[in-house]
């Protein structure tokens, strides 16, 4: 350790005498000079070497716990998009997403692989849909979902704040393009409860999506984006809008649908019934279906553990490194001890 230690002296320049400061005045006066005690840690090769050997001890364990973790979630992904689009229309995807007359409905089978216990997520995955967009995120007005009509300020929804001259609620573009594709699941000749309630935040819901705020003059004009509301449903009661409400911050995003409160057993056959109706074909995106499992660590995110055991090899990898130089070049160890007008120091390298 490398120790400063400061004091004021009562002799100033050309043998003047100085006031002595003594309290809250001497310690301000060391602040200000920079003569304040202080303790500077000494970084010696050991104690490098050391730090950089811990990090690794400490970082790849819990890497590989997290990554075991991650890896020990069920997880059955399906994309659907382009095999829910009939033969005739492969050709012209866009035809067949406008054309109200064509059914979207689509059947799609999925085979679980392992046992899945219960809770069961049911996610939707959107791919090259930007919702970080800075015009798509500032296309909205949280008073107005808190409000509702009493606040008229939605100049910030534009182009979705009026129609036909009366303003929108929910305005703005993120809830315009509500995503709209709905699902329903049977197991043999049993159908699966999908439990839609509390997949959004608690705090969403009590604080930033009004009680009495009811859906007014949305998706009303000849352009709609994607899913309507019920207007007889307060918006804080409406959670697949508020989940949708939520931006992502990556063009490749997961949102909760619901859950399925009964264990999957392995080799069940679980058949989808869905409604393709979200329009992702003008933009190139694509659409899945994810049922997922969870655990302490949350879903299936390999990231956390290989950071952790990324960092932890990087720095064993750094103290080996380290320790060669040392042993190939010793740095000698001197301590130098100076007394020099009333400062005591010392240092050791």
């Amino acid at each position: 350790m490398e120790v400063d230690a400061g004091t004021t002296s009562a002799v100033g320049t050309d043998n003047q005498p100085t006031p002595v400061l003594r309290g809250r005045s001497k310690a301000i006066h060391q602040f200000t000079q920079q003569t304040l005690p202080a303790c500077k840690p000494v970084l010696t090769p050991a104690w490098v070497i050391g730090t950089f050997f811990l990090m690794g001890v400490l970082f790849i364990p819990v890497g590989l716990i997290s990554l075991h973790a991650s890896q020990s979630v069920n997880e059955i992904v399906d994309r659907y998009d382009v095999d829910c689009v009939p033969d005739i229309f492969k050709n012209n995807k866009m035809a067949y997403i406008k054309n109200a007359s064509v059914s979207k409905s689509c059947h799609r089978y999925l085979k679980v692989h392992k046992h899945m216990k219960a809770p069961i997520y049911i996610y939707y995955q959107l791919d090259n849909f930007y919702q970080n967009h800075r015009r798509y995120v500032k296309s909205r007005s949280d008073e107005q979902l808190l409000k509702g009509l009493g606040y008229n300020k939605t100049s910030s929804c534009e182009p979705q704040a009026f129609e036909n001259g009366l303003p929108i609620v929910p305005c703005g573009l993120v809830a315009w393009s509500l995503f709209n594709d709905t699902f329903s699941f049977s197991r043999g000749t049993k159908k699966l409860e999908i439990e839609r309630k509390n997949i959004a935040w608690k705090s969403d819901r009590e604080h930033k999506f009004g009680k009495n705020v009811y859906p007014f003059n949305f998706q009303n004009s000849s352009f709609i984006g994607g899913g309507k509301l019920d207007t007889t449903i307060p918006l804080s009661d409406q959670e697949d809008l508020i989940v949708w409400m939520r931006t992502a911050a990556f063009p490749s995003f997961r949102k909760l649908y619901g859950r399925i409160e009964e264990d999957l057993e392995e080799d069940d056959i679980i058949v989808v019934h869905l409604m393709n109706n979200y329009n992702t074909y003008s933009f190139g995106g694509t659409k899945m279906i994810v049922l997922s499992t969870s655990n302490w660590l949350g879903g299936k995110n390999s990231f956390l553990g290989v950071a952790y055991i990324f960092v932890g090899s990087s720095s064993i990898l750094i103290a080996f490194i380290f320790l060669l130089l040392h042993v190939k070049n010793p740095r000698p160890y001197v301590c130098i001890f100076l007394k020099d007008e009333g400062q005591f120091s010392n240092g050791c390298s």
